[in-house]
């Protein structure tokens, strides 16, 4: 991202207060902790397992295996985390750990590559959300032990949902900007094809609704998953949110076979094993076609067309002033 497309650091600090004071008010405090890892007892009890860790198994530098957790922002890719990150193998970094991301974006690749090479874990666990557009690049990273990758992704009602609860109009303001060309190198915008430019051209953004504009772009970063041809790789998993808290230990066995880790409870142990629980949004109905569509072949049945059909005028979009979009 180039200085021209930031935020003023005043104007970020804002949007983040701003932000959590809406997490607060609409989910708790209890969860604003849980989820940004804030409680300083459960910190320290994970830096000492992890100091255990290395004194008794540490590798040497250079052999440990990096593992990009990437999708979309929602997704229940905490729940991940908190599981992996309790144990010793795993050094882990999150999106908002300040020596590998800059605003919730990874660095440059020789940082992301120093903080790997130099690791003592069998693991280094890295969440670029933002960058999940990148994670064919990140797997063929130059000096680092070859890597894995676990795309996430969420039904797409209960992420739009939890997406306007954190973030608002976040998304919407995104394909805004997408749509009247003012993206820049923001991410939001990064590696989308022609077919896909086209479909988020076709829509009016001065009319839809935010559960909309989550939903749409839901489908604009989960069909990178197979723009990137990342379904035809043995080095990047699918991960299902409903079918992770369905069955929390399967699930968590599946990821182990994949990263060649022994699987115990204690991974899995902090997920309480639940059916999800429809709750369709109002969304429009073109997005929901293109949306079931892709839902269809994330779970393996029919492939959806290459390329949507456009189903919205275009002449009813025009450019719509908007502020420059964030890490949601």
């Amino acid at each position: 991202m180039s200085n021209d497309d930031e935020p003023s650091t005043l104007a970020w600090t804002a949007r983040r207060i701003a932000r959590h004071a809406r997490w607060i008010r609409t989910e708790g405090l209890r969860r604003l902790v849980e989820e940004d890892r804030l409680n300083p007892v459960d910190r320290a009890g994970t830096a000492w397992t992890k100091l255990r860790w290395r004194r008794r198994h540490g590798v040497p530098p250079g052999q440990a295996m990096p593992v990009y957790l990437v999708g979309l922002q929602r997704s229940g890719t905490n729940m991940l985390v908190r599981g992996l990150e309790a144990a010793g193998e795993f050094e882990v970094h999150n999106e908002n750990d300040r020596r590998v991301f800059h605003r919730f974006q990874l660095r440059n690749d020789a940082v992301l590559t120093a903080v790997v090479r130099r690791s003592r874990h069998a693991y280094v666990l890295i969440k670029p959300l933002c960058d999940s557009h990148r994670v064919d690049e990140l797997l063929a990273l130059p000096g680092v032990a070859p890597g894995r990758a676990i795309w996430a992704w969420r039904d797409v009602d209960d992420r739009a949902r939890s997406e306007v609860a954190k973030f608002g109009d976040a998304n919407l303001r995104a394909l805004a900007t997408i749509a009247d060309g003012t993206i820049g190198r923001r991410w939001q915008g990064q590696r989308l094809d022609a077919d896909t430019y086209e479909l988020v051209h076709g829509f009016d953004y001065r009319t839809m609704d935010r559960y909309t504009a989550a939903a749409l772009f839901w489908y604009v970063r989960n069909s990178l998953y197979f723009r990137l041809g990342l379904d035809r790789r043995d080095d990047v998993l699918l991960s299902s949110y409903d079918a992770l808290i369905a069955d929390p230990a399967g699930q968590v066995r599946r990821l182990c076979d994949f990263l060649g880790l022994a699987y115990r409870p204690e991974l899995s142990a902090h997920i309480a094993p639940r059916a999800p629980r429809r709750q369709p949004l109002p969304i429009d109905p073109a997005v929901r076609t293109l949306c079931d569509d892709l839902t269809v072949r994330l779970t393996g049945g029919t492939p959806v067309p290459a390329t949507p059909p456009r189903q919205v005028d275009t002449d009813r979009c025009a450019p719509v002033p908007v502020e420059r979009t964030d890490h949601g």
